[in-house]
């Protein structure tokens, strides 16, 4: 990086932090605070539910998922616009005709105050081990780059973060989200752009896909039931339905931002925004991963992504058993380049059967250089005790490090930290406005004045977001952040939307029942997760069927008593 890169990436997150306070820092009722006065459009709603759920993460690592994984990840997202139909119709006008702060303040009015609390602490643990993953990608970058302890880039966008979300709440959460997004955007297509322009130059945009379609990267779509298999159509479609009913219709990182809305009908068209835009931005996300895939054909990649962990393993006593690797991985690449072009020239012909052997070639000379990386990373273990060896998350950091040009290194540095800056601020808000309205102002505190209100959600934010500072330490122990994230909440999600959807279809169901129903399917979700090989886009379905059914049996056996 050089001056220009640090000029556009500090600049960028310092308009956004200074935009939100300034524009906000007038902000002092409850109702501006928690809500943002009412009075947001469609597309603005549609644009801060996408900046919240498009966090860092999405931009790190979901290029590396591609690049090792394929396009299949994209089936996660099927059930996404069945969800905000269903969320349109169904939750949003109870959400709007009960006035309420929070999702869960709904669920004491139908049910009572324990169901409610419960339902408030699961979201909490939720959402607040998310804010730390959210949180750890950005710091890994910022390490990465600067060589700080990731200690000290955490605390450092923490802090950023705080300043803006304390001074305005939702209010500066939704108005920075703009900005956030039109950086996100123009940055990741700008990827896409140069990523494509520095393939060789005979090599047409057809030639691309078909490459990495031969070599198994363009599976978009499975059809094979598989209840172990996390990404095919039907764990999109079925499980993932059930999950986004739960992360958009009961996550209140996501509800604060359509009860924003100026009407109903504002806040249903956001949503179908988002419904209808969200899957085409994760295949562009996930193409750019293909493109970069297609540019390594062409183009040595590093035996290791993490390069300064490389080179602190590299002046151990692992220092020459690495060099061997990477002899050997270098003249397996060499190997693979001579089939790389094979397999152009076959394709330009049209030839199939040279088409299948040049891939197959390809594909099998793959699998030797995985076994040296592999050996790398046992190496680098043996070096360094208690260090992440996976190294997926840093492979688009790398290649926008190793091979884009200046300004645009800044640029796209700056898209994964709006995307961090964006989510995260959405989540402390949630966080402490669950904490403030559902937990401490009625269970705690009596106080219903506008200045308490406000003081206690600001105190609150600074809390979660220490919170989210220490869990961003363990983050570094995920096999993949992208998939992090998501198993996080597949844990709780499922659990929420069943007390949800008992409140809102099951009217002869009481507090009582769902309460331990919502215990009951907690354990279970956790005992697949801990000792099953189930996909955890499935936990989301057993967790809500488990708490209906429970509910129900409860209640009948309840009623009997009577």
């Amino acid at each position: 990086m050089n001056l220009l890169d640090w000029a556009i990436l500090f600049g960028t997150i310092a308009f956004i932090v200074l935009y939100g306070t300034w524009r906000t820092r007038k902000t002092q009722t409850a109702a501006s605070y928690l809500r943002g006065d009412n009075s947001m459009r469609w597309w603005m709603i549609g644009v801060s539910i996408m900046a919240t759920q498009a966090s860092a993460v999405t931009f790190l690592s979901t290029p590396g998922q591609a690049i090792e994984d394929g396009m299949r990840f994209i089936q996660f997202y099927f059930g996404l616009p069945l969800a905000m139909v269903i969320i349109s119709v169904t939750m949003v006008p109870i959400y709007y005709k009960l006035k309420v702060y929070t999702a869960y303040e709904y669920l004491e009015n139908r049910f009572d105050l324990k169901t409610r609390t419960l339902a408030a602490i699961l979201f909490l643990i939720l959402r607040g081990l998310s804010a730390g993953i959210t949180l750890f990608a950005p710091s890994l970058v910022l390490s990465t780059i600067l060589e700080w302890p990731i200690s000290l880039t955490t605390l450092l966008i923490g802090t950023l973060v705080i300043i803006y979300v304390t001074s305005g709440g939702t209010k500066a959460v939704s108005l920075t989200q703009r900005q956030q997004m039109a950086v996100i955007i123009s940055g990741m297509i700008m990827a896409g752009v140069l990523a494509f322009a520095m393939l060789p130059e005979d090599l047409s945009f057809g030639d691309t896909v078909d490459m990495a379609g031969h070599l198994g990267k363009m599976n978009l779509v499975n059809l094979e039931f598989d209840l172990n298999d996390r990404y095919n159509i039907w764990s999109g479609l079925i499980a993932g339905t059930f999950l986004f009913l739960s992360y958009f219709g009961t996550d209140q990182s996501q509800v604060a931002r359509y009860l924003t809305g100026a009407s109903i009908t504002e806040s249903r068209l956001g949503l179908i925004f988002n419904g209808l835009l969200k899957i085409p931005m994760q295949f562009l996300i996930l193409f750019i991963g293909i493109l970069v895939y297609v540019f390594y054909l062409f183009n040595q990649p590093p035996v290791f992504h993490n390069q300064v962990l490389k080179e602190r393993a590299a002046k151990t006593e692992e220092a020459s058993t690495l060099q061997q690797y990477e002899s050997q991985y270098n003249a397996i690449y060499s190997e693979k380049r001579v089939a790389v072009d094979k397999l152009v020239s076959a394709i330009k012909a049209d030839d199939e059967a040279g088409t299948a052997s040049a891939s197959d070639e390809i594909l099998a000379l793959q699998t030797k250089e995985k076994i040296v990386r592999d050996s790398v990373k046992n190496s680098i273990a043996r070096a360094i005790p208690g260090a992440k060896t996976q190294d997926r998350d840093y492979i688009f950091l790398n290649f926008v490090l190793r091979n884009l040009p200046h300004g645009i290194i800044g640029l796209l540095l700056a898209v994964m930290f709006s995307a961090a800056m964006s989510s995260m601020a959405s989540e402390l808000n949630a966080l402490a406005s669950t904490t403030t309205i559902d937990i401490y102002k009625r269970s705690f505190s009596k106080t219903t004045d506008d200045k308490s209100t406000v003081k206690a959600s600001r105190w609150f934010t600074v809390v979660w977001a220490v919170f989210a500072m220490g869990f961003a330490m363990l983050a570094s122990f995920a096999e993949n952040l992208i998939q992090f994230v998501n198993i996080v909440g597949s844990l709780f999600y499922g659990t929420i939307l069943g007390i949800f959807l008992a409140a809102f279809y099951l009217k002869r169901i009481q507090g009582t029942a769902v309460f331990w129903a919502a215990i009951l399917s907690e354990a279970v979700v956790l005992y697949c997760h801990f000792f099953t090989d189930l996909a955890f886009l499935l936990f989301n379905m057993i967790g809500c069927i488990v708490v209906i059914v429970s509910a129900i049996i409860f209640q009948m056996f309840a009623a009997r008593r009577v």
